[in-house]
């Protein structure tokens, strides 16, 4: 699936079935733009999640921009509340498409927030401060903390990146608050132990940075 909606218990349907089911609840529209990630966490769905042909977020191929567009200006906008850039691949891997869809969710539909959920391993793979691309297209930026130190981290996600992928992903949540008037650093319940989500928090507390505690069930 290009685009898709979710749905209560970490079901992800296109947008005909997810109308079927519930024609009148507004909801997110999720763009997938890849499978390729530079980390390989021990939590990902990727790894444990069954789905259908029909509703795979498995992508034979990546989509181009202009296909991705044909699905925006065809999405059922009456019902969505918000664009998200998501997937099962790491978003910003795709930069220069992610901005440009970005910008166009803007241009046609101005009115609704846009969010990118990502591992904050851009500024990495990139090898230079991407966080100005996304100024006046980018509401709300999701940025995959995870865990309280380098090597819990490193741990968890497993980075192609190695210990320095930590702080690389605090200060592109950092350079991020500069030019998005949302920036939200998320761990995942029943992943994350009480006693490092206390710890997550400080550290979210001592970077001026809020913390989400996602229900494992949406990751």
């Amino acid at each position: 699936m290009i685009v898709y909606a979710t749905h209560k218990g970490g079901k992800y349907l296109p947008l005909k079935e997810s109308l079927k089911i519930d024609p009148n609840t507004p909801r997110g529209l999720y763009v997938n733009l890849t499978n390729r990630c530079n980390c390989n966490c021990v939590f990902c769905l990727r790894e444990k999640k069954s789905m259908t042909d029909e509703a795979t977020l498995w992508l034979e191929r990546e989509p181009t921009v202009e296909e991705v567009k044909t699905e925006l200006d065809a999405a059922p906008w009456h019902v969505i509340n918000e664009v998200v850039f998501c997937g099962f691949g790491e978003p910003t891997i795709r930069l220069d498409a992610l901005t440009e869809l970005l910008a166009y969710a803007k241009k046609i539909r101005p009115d609704i927030p846009t969010r990118l959920n990502t591992n904050g391993l851009g500024e990495l793979y990139h090898g230079r401060e991407i966080a100005a691309d996304f100024k006046d297209i980018l509401d709300t930026a999701s940025i995959s903390l995870n865990a309280a130190t380098a090597e819990k981290y490193f741990k968890i996600t497993r980075a192609v990146y190695g210990l320095q992928s930590f702080e690389a992903m605090l200060t592109f949540a950092e350079h991020m608050k500069k030019f998005v008037p949302n920036v939200i650093l998320t761990v995942v319940d029943h992943v994350t132990p009480p006693e490092e989500i206390d710890m997550c928090r400080k550290i979210c507390a001592e970077r001026n940075l809020t913390l989400r505690v996602r229900p494992y069930e949406d990751s």
